[in-house]
């Protein structure tokens, strides 16, 4: 089976050789550096072994070295398979339980280590997180002399940005709007390695700050403490989980574990795709499958509206993707085998998000992506604030908001430490204004028509009728034909077409829709077009499946069909950076509201209700903490009990799994209200060093072949 993105309109093909590697004995090939679970996932192996407690199957859930769904045995180790490298020649067998420990035959194979001492590099700043915060910080700093230690856990710094194919909104002056999260990790990736006041630790991970000011971290098998005079915390987020029956089964797992398979390994990770939530992440994570050739079956959202930005929704229901609104899921069903996703049981709820009895539907899928919110990574920030150590936060790790946001709190978090450390600098109250609204949560929508300008033959029709803040249009036009109007003043404001006032007119250059982060605008040209009809360029980002000459679906921003359209020409320049402008002919009537070409033609009946028989019961099996498999029934009774203490809740093995309880703490305060326990009541687990999993021997400090990168640069 071969389950790689062969062709993606984004993303250039992978490079680097293959190596053979062994899977259960079989022979498979891997991508020179590919981690195991990504190699296994297009070899169509999705099962990475079973669980201890009850021998049920196990496979990738975060993708992010955090948990241990993943465990597979490779040369007689258990490892983490999502950021475990695949050697020439390993052989890897499944996880079936706990790993036994390893054999005397790999002891005597290992021995003869020479060990050394923990080394220990001093700094003025350690930066944990190399996303766009921290990567931020650490150029502003060393615009100021200041010396500092980036680390991050991944081979590539960008954090989450090498992952988003998109174009990104926000202001072009101030955080690179209308340039991809791709292109922009590089830019700002760049601009650290060039800098020598910085030093860069990748592929290391930062398990624990302690009481004595020291940071400690294992790269490469090696275990070294940074002592630093101050501590920017900005690792980011964590994916929330949902708790509903079936949620452990392999093939239910995060947005984001998803677009690290298929953006950064290019893995088709999934046939049928069904996403749960309808923020920014989730609808974004829908628009990368379908980019992937990827079949979107729905999209559902508790609430009356999403959350996320109203472009990005747009953008799915007009390449044919449904987006279910005020819709749960009740169940992830299993397939034939028992060891995957089949299909899941949605309803409908109402304004208390009870289920709508009779509104019970059943839809096929073998992947359900969770796009819940998402957590700070905050753990290291709390250690390092217990012990009175000078530590600071930005990006996601401080509020969740978008990456834009997170390149202005890394700057101003850069010059709070500054101060922190005697050196004065001045924080111009704009910045924090700018911070603010780039994490503005979208605004009002304009019932406004979307275009149509009488006495113009080429004009821009913008399909953007919510208040986020966004000005890539604007920028885009040489002649100044696209403003911002509204009563903010500010990015917030809707971008408005306005021709005359000396400007000239619209020469359909195609700018203002090519760097359009939410492919939002179309442009109508009636110019040489037959009497009654006018031609329409529409954006598109996905590999074509029509030729010019086909005859296409045209549909509106909400989805809806208006008419077939000619296809006359696939516009496609450099300049374009991959975005093509596909040349249509409409009818005159149509033109205006011509914005999406339908994709997925072939979309499913999702309407069909389900037997009562069918519907999930009780909910009292549903796992909460999916590490040591304890049920929300479990978990219950011992609140009913009177335990109001999270740490009583260990002795059923609650929060004692790899993860630390990351994953089903906020599941399990979620438990204590709505049995009505108030938050002020509830004691929250003691969390300890270290906050991740390391192999003991990694403490003996090993001298290992590949000596760490870093030291040449303290």
């Amino acid at each position: 089976m071969n389950g790689r993105i062969d062709s993606h309109p984004i993303l250039a093909p992978a490079r680097g050789g293959m190596v053979d590697f062994f899977w259960k004995g079989k022979k498979l090939r891997a991508r020179e550096g590919e981690v195991i679970s990504s190699a296994l996932f297009a070899a169509g192996e999705k099962i990475f072994g079973s669980h201890k407690k009850d021998g049920s199957a196990m496979g990738i859930f975060c993708a992010n070295g955090q948990c241990s769904q993943c465990l597979v045995v490779a040369d007689g180790l258990p490892v983490k398979a999502c950021v475990t490298a695949v050697r020439p020649d390993m052989h890897i067998m499944p996880c079936e339980g706990v790993p036994a420990a390893p054999s005397e035959e790999w002891a005597r194979t290992n021995a003869g280590h020479e060990f050394q001492m923990v080394p220990v590099i001093r700094t003025q700043v350690a930066i944990i997180g190399g996303g766009p915060a921290g990567l931020k910080a650490a150029s502003q700093l060393a615009g100021m002399g200041i010396r500092s230690v980036l680390i991050d856990d991944k081979p590539r710094l960008g954090g989450k940005l090498v992952l988003q194919t998109h174009t990104f909104f926000g202001s072009v002056e101030d955080c690179f709007a209308g340039t991809r999260g791709i292109d922009i990790a590089v830019k700002l990736e760049n601009e650290v390695l060039s800098q020598p006041e910085i030093t860069v630790m990748t592929s290391t991970q930062a398990v624990a700050v302690f009481s004595d000011r020291r940071i400690g971290v294992v790269k490469n098998g090696s275990y070294v403490l940074v002592e630093p005079d101050a501590i920017l915390i900005a690792s980011g987020a964590r994916e929330k989980a949902l708790s509903f029956k079936g949620c452990e089964l392999p093939g239910v797992y995060g947005a984001g574990a998803f677009q690290t398979l298929v953006n950064r390994d290019l893995v088709r990770a999934s046939s049928k795709v069904f996403i749960v939530g309808g923020g920014n992440v989730g609808l974004i994570a829908g628009y990368h499958a379908m980019q992937a050739g990827m079949h979107v079956v729905a999209l559902i959202e508790a609430l009356p509206k999403v959350s996320g930005y109203k472009v990005h929704k747009d953008k799915l229901v007009r390449l044919g993707a449904p987006v279910l609104l005020s819709h749960t899921i009740l169940s992830a069903n299993p397939d034939a085998a028992g060891t995957g996703v089949g299909s899941v049981t949605i309803a409908k709820v109402d304004a208390s998000f009870k289920t709508v009895p009779g509104s019970e539907r059943v839809v096929a899928c073998d992947t359900v992506l969770v796009a819940a919110g998402l957590s700070p990574c905050d753990e290291l920030y709390r250690q390092a604030e217990a012990f009175g150590i000078k530590v600071f936060r930005a990006g996601d790790a401080e509020e969740i908001a978008e990456a834009s946001a997170a390149m202005f709190s890394g700057g101003i978090a850069a010059a709070k430490i500054a101060n922190a450390l005697g050196i004065k600098v001045e924080i111009p109250a704009v910045f924090q204004k700018k911070m603010n609204i780039l994490k503005s949560r979208p605004g009002n929508i304009s019932a406004r028509p979307a275009g149509g300008c009488s006495g113009v033959e080429v004009y821009p029709v913008i399909h953007c009728f919510e208040e986020i803040p966004c000005n890539p249009c604007v920028t885009a036009c040489n002649k100044g034909l696209i403003i911002l109007r509204g009563s903010s003043g500010t990015l917030m404001d809707l971008p408005y077409f306005v021709p005359g006032d000396g400007k000239g007119t619209c020469s359909g250059c195609l700018r203002c829709s090519v760097f359009c982060p939410g492919l939002a605008i179309s442009i109508v040209d009636k110019r040489k077009a037959p009497p009654g009809r006018a031609f329409v360029f529409i954006p598109f980002e996905l590999v074509p499946d029509f030729s010019v000459g086909s005859h296409v679906p045209l549909l509106d921003a909400e989805g809806v069909f208006i008419e077939e359209g000619e296809v006359v020409d696939i516009v496609d320049r450099k300049w374009q950076d991959k975005t093509l402008m596909i040349k249509v002919l409409a009818s005159a009537n149509a033109a205006d509201r011509a914005i999406g070409i339908k994709y997925q033609r072939d979309a499913e009946d999702i309407r069909v209700p389900v037997r009562p028989e069918a519907v999930p019961g009780d909910h009292g099996e549903n796992i909460v903490c999916r590490c040591e498999k304890v049920t929300d029934r479990e978990i219950r009774a011992m609140v009913r009990e009177g335990f109001t203490d999270m740490n009583s809740l260990k002795a059923i093995r609650c929060m004692m799994g790899s993860c630390g309880g990351k994953t089903c703490t906020p599941l399990i305060k979620r438990i204590f209200a709505e049995e009505g326990v108030p938050s002020d009541k509830i004691t929250d687990p003691v969390r300890r060093p270290l906050e991740a999993e390391v192999p003991l021997g990694v403490f003996a400090n090993p001298r290992i072949e590949e000596e760490p990168d870093y030291e040449a640069r303290v």
